[in-house]
């Protein structure tokens, strides 16, 4: 179906493009503060570890049942996607500070200063690791079951690219990304997937099939306003 293709791309998109502009800064600043040969190595490490994950992973995802992985995928994907949502919520709330790319890349270079070439291009690595290694679960999550991989990695690889050439030519962080919005908006999609899935796996039939993504995640948009001013009325 259409409407479920355009969600999961839409949806590894979006979370895409918060992670890799979270790892941009990381690199960025490795480069800026300890030189760019151990910030490239470190990200072509980190890259590298994350293609020999995604060949392991491949043929292993087509061994297991259908059923299972949608059971699996389904209950990661609404508790990955209930925890951005949570901290969407708190800080749309004030209860905890917003994310600021500008302050995060002032952190990181001053963690960094008086570092080895070697230790930062470690930092380089695990930053590039771990945020790619959430994108990858992304990506199968979203795609997983439905022959849809294919199409929730060209979202990730068009996140990857975008913010790649907006950093190559502003040379700084990528602080006008609506970052904290982004996370809001894929909380309520990664959490409409993971129900989605979960029902899909004990064969619940939805009514109206792909459709009910839509009012699935409406309710956790609806959801989470309330949660946002119940949060704010506590402070």
């Amino acid at each position: 179906m259409l409407i479920h293709d355009l969600t999961a791309v839409l949806s590894a998109f979006l979370a895409s493009l918060v992670e890799v502009v979270e790892a941009f800064t990381i690199v960025l600043a490795v480069g800026v503060t300890s030189g760019w040969r151990p910030a490239l190595l470190g990200t072509g490490a980190g890259l590298a570890v994350l293609t020999v994950l995604i060949g392991v992973l491949g043929p292993l995802l087509n061994a297991v049942p259908l059923e299972a992985m949608q059971g699996v995928i389904g209950l990661l994907l609404l508790l990955f996607g209930m925890r951005w949502l949570r901290k969407a919520v708190l800080r749309a709330a004030g209860r905890i500070p917003l994310h600021d790319e500008e302050a995060a890349f002032a952190k990181e270079r001053k963690l960094l200063a008086g570092r080895p070439g070697f230790a930062a291009g470690t930092v380089a690595f695990q930053g590039v690791l771990l945020e790619g290694i959430e994108v990858v679960f992304i990506v199968i999550a979203v795609g997983t079951g439905r022959g849809l991989l294919g199409a929730a990695s060209l979202g990730a690889a068009a996140a990857a690219v975008l913010v790649l050439a907006a950093g190559f030519v502003l040379h700084r962080p990528l602080s006008l990304v609506p970052e904290n919005t982004l996370k809001f908006i894929v909380g309520v999609m990664l959490s409409a997937f993971g129900t989605f899935w979960l029902g899909e796996s004990v064969g619940a039939a939805w009514p109206g099939a792909d459709f009910s993504l839509l009012p699935m995640a409406l309710g956790f948009l609806f959801a989470a306003i309330i949660g946002v001013r119940i949060a704010e009325a506590r402070i």
